[in-house]
């Protein structure tokens, strides 16, 4: 801001004085706290495994070079098994989050007030909760194995695919929706011909781009017995089997890139 010097000519600063100095206290106050986050960090830190990291990730990785490319045979079942985690957790997860995502959006829920905020309790918990949280959950409800992730996959889903589409339904064009209703179409036939077809390619899209994200996610549940090739993961670090973790963790980058790849295409042809 302009000052006066004495002989009348203005001269700029960015801030007066009292601005100033609450700037330099809020870099004071933001550095004690830093520092004292810090020691408690540093106090219950044992620097001794620090310091040696370096030196036994390098071990670590001599253990897992050359692959034990044999053990390949063994995964394609839990690899299909993963794939069949994220597609049907996917698929679980979009068969409840449309109907939830209708009743959370402001111009398509019965009730503002009372069901809205219902289904947004849904969408916030579902997304609030890890789908490792929700696969240690279901593995002790319902065993370990497959259906424990899939289901973990689609509880985790829901709130995602729910969310981005009521966000869709609340954002489409009205008067598309007046135009049907002119017609004196009914309340099933406004969605079906007013609002469907205008959020169809962000829900194709949604429902891509999850299955994505499931196809990565699905690939570490089996850590928690979930199924799936974390299952095989797991049981070879257990084993120590560092020749076998390396084709492991090469599979699984190279089904995330395939689906990845498969998941940009489908999305270049839909949009």
């Amino acid at each position: 801001m302009p000052t006066v010097a004495r002989d009348d000519t203005k001269i700029w600063q960015r801030r007066d004085r009292k601005r100033q100095l609450m700037v330099w206290a809020g870099w004071f106050v933001g550095t004690f706290i830093f520092v004292y986050c810090f020691k408690l960090i540093s106090d219950k830190t044992t620097w001794f495994f620090v310091t040696d990291a370096g030196r036994q990730a390098a071990d670590l990785g001599r253990r897992m070079v050359p692959p034990e490319w044999g053990y390949i045979h063994d995964l394609w079942r839990p690899l299909w098994d993963t794939i069949n985690i994220a597609t049907l957790g996917t698929v679980m997860a979009i068969v409840i989050a449309v109907p939830v995502a209708f009743l959370a959006a402001r111009n398509t829920t019965p009730s503002v007030a009372f069901v809205r905020p219902i289904a947004l309790l849904i969408i916030v918990s579902s997304r609030s909760i890890n789908s490792l949280i929700w696969a240690l959950l279901l593995v002790a409800i319902v065993g370990p194995g497959v259906f424990a992730g899939i289901i973990a996959i689609g509880l985790r889903s829901i709130g995602f695919v729910a969310k981005l589409l009521y966000e869709a339904i609340e954002e489409i064009d009205e008067t598309q929706v007046e135009a049907v209703t002119a017609t004196g179409a009914s309340g099933p036939q406004r969605l079906a011909f007013g609002i469907v077809p205008q959020i169809l390619p962000a829900f194709a899209g949604i429902t891509v781009f999850r299955w994505d994200i499931n196809i990565r996610e699905s690939t570490v549940l089996g850590l928690v017995g979930a199924g799936g090739i974390g299952l095989e993961l797991s049981a070879k670090i257990m084993e120590l089997g560092w020749s076998s973790v390396s084709v492991i963790l090469l599979a699984i980058i190279a089904t995330v890139v395939v689906s990845e790849w498969v998941s940009a295409k489908v999305r270049h042809a839909i949009i």
